[in-house]
């Protein structure tokens, strides 16, 4: 299998467990059977690829105004949509849509970083004793390297 196919399988099941938790912790979210929840989480990271991008454009002004918290609207707004969308996947209220994004995050966020499918990989690095370090060659060069 390929590598991207892969994380995509990995991504697509820890979206699809996370919803499954959301569904199962905020009352409003429900759906009929194991298929249309699959066919949800696959809508809500098709949509997070494509629609999110533009939103978060649109909407930079409100979310530099409110540090970023404004994702969480976006979120809900693109949780709601997969509501109207699909007849399977019910999710009655933005409220509903709201809080079921914020634990759809948290869940996610929580599980591809303990996975490693996350997008940010961090590596620290021991440099050689005899390496000098920073850009402008000053330093003992014995301390860790932290590459982002």
């Amino acid at each position: 299998m390929p590598p991207k196919a892969k994380i995509f399988l990995q991504r697509w099941v820890i979206d699809t467990l996370a919803v499954l938790v959301a569904a199962n912790v905020v009352t409003d979210i429900n759906y009929d059977n194991v298929p249309s929840l699959l066919a949800a989480s696959l809508l809500l990271g098709i949509l997070n690829a494509v629609l999110k991008p533009v939103m978060l454009l649109l909407s930079l002004p409100l979310l530099l105004l409110s540090l970023g918290l404004f994702t969480l609207v976006i979120n809900g707004c693109l949780l709601y949509l997969v509501g109207v969308v699909m007849k399977q996947f019910q999710v009655k209220s933005f409220s509903a849509a709201f809080w079921g994004a914020l634990v759809i995050s948290v869940i996610s966020m929580v599980l591809n970083s303990a996975l490693g499918t996350g997008g940010t990989k961090i590596r620290v690095q021991q440099t050689s004793p005899g390496k000098r370090g920073g850009p402008s060659g000053g330093g003992t060069g014995n301390g860790p390297v932290i590459d982002v």
